[in-house]
């Protein structure tokens, strides 16, 4: 994730750096504007968070191998 961001983004996209990926993420601006959550997006390519609603999207998609 290259910017910082603020919650109220609702989508953004994650390379595999990112990974394991958990809202808020660090370079969020309002990184404690909710408790840590980590999502599961390998599988899928795509994750929502469940406080924020943020979407996020893995860039490459889903990764061969993860169930």
């Amino acid at each position: 994730m290259n910017n910082p961001t603020t919650l109220d983004q609702r989508r953004i996209e994650i390379t595999e750096e990112d990974l394991p990926l958990h809202c808020p993420m660090p370079s969020m601006r309002l990184w404690n504007g909710h408790p840590r959550v980590f999502l599961p997006i390998e599988a899928t390519g795509e994750a929502q968070c469940p406080y924020c609603g943020t979407h996020y999207v893995l860039k490459g998609g889903a990764k061969a191998g993860h169930h």
